[in-house]
């Protein structure tokens, strides 16, 4: 009798055996679904995003020619070099200039048709070219915003043939615009620029690693290393763990309530963006670093102590730097969340119109994500072409950061 249960028993062994190999390819295959999942949206996020971000760095220019030489504007060459040198040209007849040339050459109604900030895009050619005045030059100036909306597509019927007549004579064309990235914000999308939402950007994310990393670090020291485990600390472990989950506009209005109210000048200062999210960042860092800390194994500890060495020592010489990858980590997930973030500083005021890069820490400024979503809330089809844009600017700033993060991670790395 056991001779035939035998069979049965190895049959349903083998149909079992199977049964799991089949679950574990069902497994593996969906796991590897769900990674192509991933990579595909990825990929469909930065070609949308690339694709319509190209027109961005762009914008329209009309082609005028001006004989500098014949002008001879009434100005010191000398004059070129001090800070109000765009005055200076602007005192001795250049807008004037900028558009008698475009009317001889391009007509009155194109020459209607030119940026009101054209003039200054030509005085800043002649500061960084002084030789301008003395010859003949072609400069591509920017136009209204009419005649942009023209070249796109939208507009007056009238407009848009006006700017195909442009464009078939070589006059009108959508050039590569680098004053995108020194400029800032402005009223008109021809003339808008990403430096002083980036600058912003980048003040307040170093206010908010200064004060969220020492103070983080130090947090988690403190409660893995020296804390007695009591009901204090329960309380205090508690209360950062839902500190990390707290919904960011909350941050804002604690920022709103506190520093604005400590520091009243300061409003959309990157001094006060960085406090408000180091605040969000710090708990973030604080839970990765007690982690990194308790991976550290108690062997390192008890040998250091062993061979005289002091508990600081143990923490600074030996705990830290060993766990110093995983807190970067965690400071890496908690930066990258901040800089994305635009309720907390949208709260404390940073969606000022701000028409200069800031001075300092204490300067007026705006951020990427708050310049991104004011922008995106315009009507000009332009405004929306420069928001795909500046959305790039925000992803190259957020892998560069991330990428020294983790270089410095990978630097610190050790082996036991």
């Amino acid at each position: 009798m056991s001779e035939t249960a035998l069979p049965d028993r190895t049959g349903a062994f083998q149909a079992r055996l199977r049964k799991r190999y089949a679950s574990e390819r069902r497994f593996k295959a969906l796991g590897l679904c769900a990674v192509l999942f991933s990579v595909g949206v990825l990929a469909i996020l930065l070609v949308t995003m690339t694709m319509n971000g190209i027109g961005g760095f762009q914008r329209a220019e009309l082609a005028v020619p001006v004989d500098f030489s014949k002008a001879e504007l009434a100005i010191d060459p000398q004059r070129l070099n001090d800070k109000d040198a765009i005055q200076a040209l602007e005192l001795a007849g250049l807008p004037l200039l900028i558009d008698n040339s475009a009317e001889q050459t391009l007509g009155r109604k194109a020459a209607d048709e030119l940026g009101s900030e054209a003039w200054r895009e030509a005085a800043r050619d002649i500061i960084a070219d002084p030789s301008l005045l003395k010859r003949k030059a072609v400069l591509n100036l920017p136009t209204s915003k009419d005649l942009a909306s023209a070249l796109r597509g939208d507009g007056h019927e009238e407009l848009r043939a006006q700017a195909r007549d442009l464009v078939a004579k070589g006059q009108l064309a959508r050039n590569f615009d680098p004053g995108f990235l020194a400029r800032a914000d402005a009223t008109d999308a021809q003339m808008v620029g990403i430096w002083g939402a980036l600058k912003g950007s980048m003040l307040t994310m170093f206010v908010t690693l200064l004060l969220a990393f020492p103070v983080g670090v130090l947090a988690a020291l403190y409660l893995e290393e020296y804390a007695a485990k009591n009901r204090w600390t329960e309380i205090i472990e508690v209360s950062i763990n839902n500190l990390a989950a707290v919904p960011s506009i909350i941050f804002g209005l604690l920022g709103l309530a506190v520093f604005l109210w400590i520091f009243p000048n300061y409003r959309s200062a990157p001094l006060i963006g960085g406090m408000t999210l180091a605040l969000m960042t710090m708990p973030v860092i604080v839970i990765s670093g007690r982690n990194a800390i308790k991976a550290v194994p108690p062997s390192i500890r008890d040998g250091a102590l062993a061979i005289g060495a002091s508990p600081v020592q143990v923490v600074f010489h030996h705990v830290l730097p060993l766990a110093l990858p995983g807190i970067l980590t965690g400071t890496i997930i908690g930066m990258a969340r901040a800089l994305g973030e635009t309720a907390p500083l949208l709260m404390i005021g940073m969606r000022a119109f701000v028409a200069t890069p800031p001075d300092g820490f204490t300067s007026p400024a705006t951020a990427l994500p708050v310049q991104i979503f004011l922008w995106s809330d315009e009507i000009d089809r332009g405004f929306v072409e420069r928001t795909s844009a500046a959305i790039i600017i925000l992803l190259i700033f957020l892998l560069v950061m991330n990428g020294l993060a983790i270089y410095l991670r990978n630097r610190f790395e050790k082996k036991w």
